[in-house]
């Protein structure tokens, strides 16, 4: 039973996601905001939303180590299996955006995340911390990314003609309501993955951090894949990366800052060897494209190999 309730809880969380992106990109067409910030930020935060629902639900039943685990998990998933089957499709190409600030500032916070778990917490301040960093992230990309706007605006009358016949298709109260169902199915669904995954690890004998280094990571990093994996076979090949980087940095400033200021987490020694892990992964990341400005198949099969390595050392330790 609390398999079958897992899986209802994550096509809560996926189908959830997925409205709410739709919903809030809407929005934002609504009000002329430029493509490229919403995918930056909107697109990055609604795959982001069930690591989130699950963390933020974690931390409220107690359940610290699945937390951490699910975050942690999630993020190396991402790089490893997301921009590793990305890449094995298509040769992924990176904007110099993203190497020169993207990347660096991601592995900034996996250090900053590891050197505030030595002391073995997470306190409320350090929540604090990592979502003011946040704050300052997006006013960051908002600043960045508002000349697009200043380019569209000034890319002719037939692109002005769409521009308002596609926003005025826009029904507000609608679109408003496909948010509020999404958040619903984002936050619902994200309780049902947490009690039904405690359920299997009580069961099984199993840790909550092993549940959520491992079936609830790869669940809430379904909408991940599945949007890179599509962009890609779209020849959108540089939404893989920026989508990923994105909600990596969401889940370490947003996701567990939030879940930090709910209630303190206390972090294991396995919690430090997996975060140790994560920014090892994410400094490959960059040295890869950083070198070739790109990530290509073979990137992507030794990522996908470094992750079934590490998976099984999960398993067995």
């Amino acid at each position: 039973m609390s398999f079958l309730t897992l899986l209802i809880g994550f096509a809560l969380l996926i189908k959830g996601a997925d409205i709410f992106v739709d919903g809030a990109s809407s929005i934002a067409k609504k009000f002329n905001v430029s493509p490229m910030l919403i995918g930056l930020t909107i697109v990055a935060m609604g795959t982001s939303a069930p690591e989130a629902a699950v963390s933020v639900s974690s931390s409220l039943a107690g359940q610290n180590d699945m937390s951490i685990a699910n975050v942690v998990g999630s993020n190396f998933f991402n790089i490893l299996i997301v921009l590793g089957v990305s890449s094995i499709i298509a040769k992924l190409p990176v904007e110099k955006e993203t190497i020169k600030k993207d990347t660096p500032f991601l592995i900034f916070i996996s250090i900053l995340l590891l050197a505030l778990s030595l002391n073995f917490n997470l306190s409320r301040l350090d929540g604090v911390i990592f979502l003011v960093l946040f704050i300052l992230f997006l006013i960051n990309m908002i600043k960045s990314n508002i000349s697009s706007k200043d380019i569209e605006s000034s890319s002719g009358e037939t692109a002005i003609a769409i521009e308002a016949t596609d926003t005025k298709s826009i029904h507000m109260p609608k679109t408003l309501l496909l948010c509020l169902i999404g958040i619903v199915g984002i936050v619902f669904g994200g309780d049902l993955v947490v009690n039904s995954a405690t359920n299997i690890a009580t069961s099984f004998g199993m840790s909550a951090n092993l549940v959520g280094l491992t079936i609830v990571a790869m669940g809430t990093s379904l909408p991940e894949l599945v949007t890179s994996v599509i962009a890609v076979k779209k020849g959108e090949t540089e939404i893989a990366i920026g989508n990923v980087i994105g909600s990596n940095i969401f889940n370490i400033l947003l996701v567990l800052g939030l879940a930090a200021l709910i209630h303190p987490m206390a972090v294991s020694v396995v919690a430090i060897i997996d975060t140790i892990f994560m920014t090892a992964v994410t400094i490959l990341l960059y040295i890869f494209i950083k070198k070739n400005n790109s990530l290509t198949k073979i990137h992507g099969i030794i990522f996908v190999i470094i992750y079934f390595i590490y998976l099984i050392y999960t398993i067995i330790r």
